[in-house]
């Protein structure tokens, strides 16, 4: 599962992409800036979505929770406590950007930047071998700014963050990122304007993700199933007539 500012999406092994939902009020949210805020309402939240997937019954099931890269413990312990809640048998809590990188990210190893433009937060994490080696983190997202400034305001905040993790990059891991291009993910990688102002404002390439709104999930789904065959668990149970 993918818990966001603006929502929240689901995926079963097996089935692929399975149900999403979006926060009816924005006051209410029990996520904000990537963190949770209400922990009751989250659970319920995650609950019926649970229900809807997995039914009551969820013995025999892992289930996977994204978080923002630079979530401190305390949101990465709640974020557990939630999950094991649900009563599965197995419970991962992992960042963003590891599961992002896992879809969309290249398979020949090194140095890789991820930039994930979401709704109330923008990551910029710098990769390397798949472990996170630097990240910098904003909380501006797509829906602090006006559409038309939205391209320029955005491509500026992931320019300062690579900037200031360029100046602190003693290795090259940075120059090698960027020379293959950094791979954007989050609903502003599908803004008009945004790659292109990206691309420009960086001097290379910007590689949007497939479906980069969905990528966080669907890497995350990856991992479930490779947490799954290496436990020789197979695959989740499911209740079919409940997928939307």
């Amino acid at each position: 599962m993918d818990l966001g500012s603006s929502g929240t999406r689901a995926w079963v092994s097996g089935y692929g992409l399975v149900a999403g939902s979006a926060w009816d009020d924005a006051a209410g949210r029990p996520v904000r800036r990537g963190r949770i805020v209400d922990a009751e309402s989250c659970g319920r939240m995650l609950g019926h979505l649970a229900d809807s997937v997995l039914g009551e019954d969820r013995h025999g099931s892992v289930i996977v929770l994204s978080h923002p890269v630079l979530a401190g413990p305390e949101h990465r312990d709640l974020a557990h406590e939630l999950l094991a809640a649900l009563g599965p048998s197995g419970a991962v809590v992992l960042s963003s950007a590891r599961a992002a990188a896992a879809y969309a990210g290249p398979r020949d190893g090194g140095p890789l930047l991820l930039v994930d433009m979401g709704a109330e937060l923008t990551e910029v994490t710098l990769l390397v071998d798949g472990a996170v080696a630097d990240a910098r983190q904003a909380e501006t997202g797509l829906s602090d700014l006006e559409p038309e400034a939205l391209p320029a305001e955005l491509a500026r905040t992931v320019l300062d963050m690579i900037t200031s993790m360029w100046r602190q990059d003693k290795h090259g891991a940075v120059r090698g990122a960027l020379r293959k291009g950094p791979v954007l993910t989050g609903g502003g990688a599908l803004h008009p304007g945004v790659p292109d102002r990206l691309a420009l404002c960086l001097g290379t390439p910007v590689r949007p993700a497939d479906d980069p709104s969905t990528a966080v999930v669907r890497g995350a789904g990856l991992i479930l199933d490779s947490v799954l065959r290496r436990a020789g668990a197979g695959t989740v149970s499911v209740r079919p007539g409940r997928l939307r």
